[in-house]
């Protein structure tokens, strides 16, 4: 029997998580895509917390879904620079590295955080 596409989502999930571990030198940059919003969140795994976080809901953004993502990653980097955070280990969340997943990745980028 096939898994349905939040199954498959969640078993990929898993499997990035095993070797994807935010640390205070290099936390862990995770996204989550609903239909509608993009977030993004910096999270240190050894402490628990979340460093720095934007969305789709927080900024005032217009254009299409792929551009809104890109202004989040550029957010999200902005406020982790902010926040004395140069490198990140990129956590796709199960999302396949495409559309916009991709987009935010490139403007946090673009922004200036490495990973």
């Amino acid at each position: 029997m096939a898994l349905s596409r939040s199954e498959r989502r969640n078993r990929i999930r898993r499997r990035i998580r095993k070797v994807s571990f935010g640390t205070s030198a290099r936390p862990r940059l995770s996204v989550f895509r609903s239909n509608k919003e993009i977030y993004a969140q910096i999270i240190d795994d050894n402490e628990g917390k979340t460093l720095a976080a934007a969305s789709s809901r927080d900024i005032e953004a217009k254009g299409t879904k792929s551009e809104i993502a890109a202004q989040v990653g550029k957010a999200v980097a902005e406020k982790a620079k902010a926040a004395g955070i140069e490198a990140v280990a990129f956590d796709r969340g199960g999302y396949l590295y495409h559309g916009r997943i991709k987009s935010l990745a490139e403007g946090a980028r673009e922004a200036g955080l490495k990973f």
